[in-house]
C-alpha cells in the first residue's frame, strides 16, 4: 500500500521537503465521483465470456459499427451522407464520443478529453466540409483554406506556464533563460523548419495530416527507429528548458516521455500542422466542451442509428456475414445483430478479445497496439483560482505547471468570455510510464479520494485557494486512453497490416495512424466507410 506521500511524490513531482510540509488531504467538504464505465464491465472482454442470445433478441442490419468514438462516428456520418441508412453504431458508454466526450453543468459544458482541433488545410476537403456543415467557416483564404469565425478560435490569452511561484505567458519558459537556452531554442525551430520544407521525389511532405499523406522515404521513416530524446541529444540540444518543452509536447499528445516517443512522432508534433517553414502552426478551434461539440453534431445527425450502453462482447465472422453479440449494460441482457459487414472502431488491441478466430489466424499483432493511461478531472469552483502574485500573467485557456508531472488544466469558461466568478477547470494527468501496463495498474489502484488529492495538491502550489474554492471534483480514469507512438511502432509494419480488412471486418481507429488526434480518427472512419460502400 502506498502512503499519501508516496502517491504525491510519484504523481505530482513535489520534492520531499515540500511534501513534508503538506497537511492532510482535506477533501471532506468536496463532493465528487469517478465517472465512466466500470472496470468490471470492461473485464467481460478480458475474460472472453460467451453469451447465448434468444432468437427474439436478434436483429439484422447491413453494417454494424463497433465503437462510438470519433472514428466510428465519422464512419457513420460518411455512410449517412452517402445515403446509406442501414447501419447501427454500438457504443459502450451511455453517450458516444470516447476521449472526445464532454459533460454539462448549469454553468458551462466541459471536456472529458480532447479539447481542440487545429484549423485544417484546404486539401483536407471532407474535414473542411464538416466545419462548413457545422457553420464554423466564415470564408476561404487565398489558398482555399477555411477562415473560421473568430468566436470559435482560441480566445486570448491562450497559454501560460507556472514556474517557481510565478505565471508567465506561453509554454516555453523564457523567464530566466540564458543566451545558450535561447540559442538552442532557435536552433531547434530552424531544424523544425527544415523538416517542414522537406519534400520527397513525389512532392510529399515528411510530416502531414493525415499520416497517410506523409512521405515514406527512408530518410523520414528511419526517424522512427530512435527516440525523440536520442534525436535531441544527437542534434546537440541539452538545454533543460528545451528538453522540458519537447517532453511536455510528447506527454500532451502521446502520454509519453521523450525517451519513449519515436523521434518521428516527436517531429510530427511540431511539423505536421505548420503550412510552410517559418510560419506559425494552425490556429485552434475550441469550445467550452472541447471536441464534444463535434460529437454532439455527429450524434444529432445519426439519430436512431447510434445506440449507447451497448458493450460488444463478441464478433463472429461467417461465410456470408458477421454476427455481433453485445450486452445492454443497463440490464446486462445479451443481444445480437446479424450484419453483412462490420466497421471495427474500437482500439485495435481488443481485436484479439472480440473477434472469434482472430487469435488462430491474426492479420496483425494486437499486442503491438499499446495504449497509455490517463486520468482527467473536472474541478467545479465557486470562484476563480487566485494567483499568488496579482500582477502575474492572468488565467488563460491552457495553464501548465513547469514542475509538475501533469499537463495542468484548461478553463471551460474561458472561451465564453466569462472572466469572473464560478468556473470549471479540466485537469489532465497522463501516466507517462516506461511500461504502459504499469501506468494503467497504478491508475486503477487509486480511488476518488487519492486522485482528487493529487489534483488539489498539484494545483495548490500555484493557487492558495484551490481547496476552498473547489466544491466538486469528478474524475474519469482512461485505462486505455490512446495509442502510444513509441520508438519503432509508427513505421514498424503492424499498423500497415491492420489497414487490411479481416474477412468482412474493416478496421477504423486512430490506432491505425499511430497518432491519436481527431484528424486521424476522422480519416480512418471515412476510409472504412468508403470500403464498406464499395463492397456493396
Amino acid at each position: 500500500m502506498l502512503t499519501r506521500r508516496d502517491i504525491l511524490k510519484a504523481f505530482v513531482g513535489l520534492p520531499l521537503a515540500a511534501l513534508a510540509c503538506r497537511g492532510p488531504a482535506r477533501t471532506d467538504s468536496i463532493d465528487g465521483e469517478i465517472v465512466g464505465a466500470s472496470n468490471e464491465i470492461g473485464h467481460i472482454l478480458r475474460d472472453r465470456r460467451k453469451f447465448e442470445i434468444p432468437s427474439k433478441s436478434w436483429k439484422e442490419v447491413d453494417t454494424v459499427i463497433v465503437g462510438g468514438g470519433i472514428s466510428g462516428l465519422s464512419a457513420a456520418w460518411k455512410l449517412k451522407k452517402e445515403g446509406f441508412e442501414d447501419f447501427l453504431v454500438l457504443e459502450l458508454e451511455e453517450r458516444a464520443g470516447g476521449t472526445s466526450a464532454s459533460g454539462k453543468s448549469d454553468l458551462v459544458s466541459y471536456p472529458w478529453g480532447a479539447h481542440y482541433l487545429p484549423v485544417p488545410f484546404a486539401e483536407n476537403e471532407e474535414l473542411v466540409g464538416l466545419l462548413d456543415e457545422m457553420k464554423l467557416v466564415e470564408s476561404r483564404d487565398e489558398s482555399g483554406g477555411p477562415v473560421v469565425y473568430e468566436q470559435f478560435l482560441t480566445r486570448d490569452p491562450e497559454e501560460r506556464i507556472y514556474h517557481k511561484g510565478r505565471w508567465y505567458e506561453g509554454l516555453y519558459l523564457y523567464a530566466g533563460a540564458t543566451d545558450e537556452d535561447l540559442r538552442q531554442y532557435e536552433a531547434f525551430y530552424n531544424e523544425v523548419d527544415r523538416w517542414i520544407a522537406w519534400k520527397d521525389a513525389e512532392g510529399k511532405r515528411a510530416f502531414a495530416v493525415p499520416v497517410a499523406n506523409c512521405s515514406t522515404d527512408p530518410e523520414v521513416t528511419s526517424l522512427d527507429k530512435i527516440s525523440f530524446g536520442e534525436w535531441l541529444q544527437r542534434q546537440g540540444f541539452t538545454s533543460e528548458r528545451l528538453i522540458w518543452y519537447c517532453d511536455y509536447a510528447c506527454r500532451d499528445d502521446y502520454g509519453l516521455r521523450i525517451e519513449q516517443t519515436s523521434a518521428w512522432a516527436g517531429l510530427f508534433y511540431f511539423c505536421s500542422r505548420v503550412p510552410t517553414a517559418g510560419e506559425e502552426s494552425q490556429s485552434f478551434i475550441t469550445f467550452p466542451e472541447g471536441n464534444g461539440r463535434f460529437v454532439d453534431h455527429f450524434a444529432k445527425e445519426l439519430g436512431g442509428n447510434l445506440q449507447g450502453s451497448s458493450l460488444v462482447a463478441e464478433i463472429i465472422p461467417g461465410e456470408s456475414g458477421v454476427d455481433v453479440v453485445y450486452l445492454d449494460t443497463r440490464t446486462m441482457a445479451p443481444r445480437g445483430v446479424r450484419a453483412k459487414k462490420v466497421i471495427f472502431s474500437a482500439p485495435l488491441m481488443t481485436a484479439d478479445y472480440l473477434i472469434r478466430g482472430f487469435t488462430e489466424s491474426p492479420s496483425f499483432d494486437p499486442k503491438e497496439f499499446r495504449h497509455n493511461a490517463w486520468f482527467v478531472a473536472n474541478l467545479f469552483l465557486n470562484e476563480r483560482p487566485k494567483n499568488r502574485f496579482p500582477r502575474d500573467f492572468p488565467l488563460s485557456w491552457d495553464n501548465v505547471i513547469y514542475e509538475s508531472n501533469s499537463l495542468g488544466y484548461v478553463t471551460a469558461t474561458h472561451q465564453q468570455g466569462i472572466d469572473y466568478g464560478p468556473t470549471v477547470l479540466t485537469y489532465y494527468h497522463p501516466m507517462a510510464e516506461e511500461d504502459t501496463l504499469t501506468g494503467m495498474r497504478k491508475l486503477l489502484s487509486l480511488g476518488w479520494e487519492e486522485l482528487a488529492d493529487i489534483c488539489l495538491t498539484d494545483l495548490e502550489r500555484a493557487h492558495d485557494n484551490i481547496r476552498t474554492a473547489t466544491t466538486r471534483i469528478d474524475i474519469m480514469r482512461w485505462g486505455h486512453a490512446m495509442i502510444s507512438p513509441r520508438t519503432g511502432f509508427v513505421w514498424g509494419g503492424e499498423r500497415q497490416k491492420a489497414l487490411e480488412p479481416f474477412r468482412n471486418i474493416h478496421f477504423a481507429h486512430s490506432d491505425l495512424s499511430g497518432i491519436a488526434i481527431f484528424e486521424e480518427a476522422f480519416y480512418h472512419g471515412l476510409r472504412a466507410a468508403e470500403e464498406v460502400i464499395e463492397q456493396g
